[in-house]
């Protein structure tokens, strides 16, 4: 008889069980729309402006077209730099990410005390974006792609370690612990244990990287950092919109190749 008197009890309280998660939901959905409300207003979203602003917007696009290609040559040579900086950058950045993941991942951190500090810096530097890199850069080198190359080395040595971080721990443990076991030091098991294994992911995660970077170091002109960014500010700040049209058309077919090339690449990796 006991049993069902126990059943009798759970059930009974469990019944508010339900009427509590719904109160929470409502809570939350609440909440939420009330920060959105809030960030509405912060952001100053007016579609009463975008209205006003549609016109002016047709104008200039009616203005741009044909596109101006008058100056290939100068724009042909941006676009190169651009992928220049984006692929030395991103070389740059996995240098300083080979040390830095082994002392990310739990399993390869020779101590505590390494570790964290090594996630931290990692959050650091994905933390601050190349733009704002390549702007600090900037004021200390000078104008040109070089300041672009150093944000964003920094800021993909963060992205990179992270993911090859993320690549070890998933790692299998058994090559590791059998290179241990024959008495090889740290070094040797990380050289023959563990980069034969993690090798593919490491290097899918590289092309990502550098595809990544070429789409987001078109802008890095704007800061001074060369690159067809730069011609794309010059052209907006002149109003010449048709030359504006062709540089984006040039971006689009360099980002869209690019794109390709890596996805490429990545297959036959896997």
């Amino acid at each position: 008889m006991s049993v069902p008197q126990t059943s009798a009890l759970d059930s009974i309280a469990a019944r508010p069980r339900p009427l509590l998660a719904r109160l929470r939901f409502a809570a939350l959905l609440l909440a939420g729309a009330a920060l959105y409300a809030v960030s509405l207003n912060v952001a100053d979203v007016s579609l009463a402006r975008l209205l006003e602003g549609l016109p002016r917007l047709a104008g200039w696009a009616a203005k741009a077209w044909p596109p101006d290609f008058t100056e290939i040559s100068v724009l042909s040579y941006r676009a190169a730099e651009t992928v220049a900086m984006a692929t030395v950058g991103v070389s740059f950045g996995a240098v300083i990410a080979l040390p830095l993941c082994l002392l990310g991942a739990r399993n390869t951190a020779p101590s505590f005390w390494l570790h964290h500090p090594a996630r931290f810096l990692l959050d650091m530097l994905r933390g601050i974006d190349s733009f704002v890199f390549a702007l600090i850069f900037v004021a200390a080198v000078g104008l040109g792609p070089f300041a672009g190359v150093l944000g964003i080395a920094l800021h993909s040595a963060g992205s990179i370690a992270k993911l090859w971080a993320e690549a070890i721990e998933t790692a299998e443990p058994g090559p590791l612990e059998a290179a241990a076991m024959t008495g090889a030091s740290r070094l040797k098991v990380v050289l023959y244990a563990l980069l034969p294994d993690v090798l593919p992911a490491f290097t899918s995660i590289l092309l990502y990287m550098w595809e990544f970077n070429i789409r987001a170091s078109t802008v890095l002109g704007i800061v001074g950092a060369g690159g067809i960014g730069q011609e794309l500010k010059n052209s907006i700040d002149l109003l010449q919109f048709d030359r504006v049209l062709a540089i984006l058309l040039i971006i689009l077919v360099m980002v869209t190749t690019i794109d390709k090339l890596s996805a490429w690449l990545r297959r036959r990796l896997s």
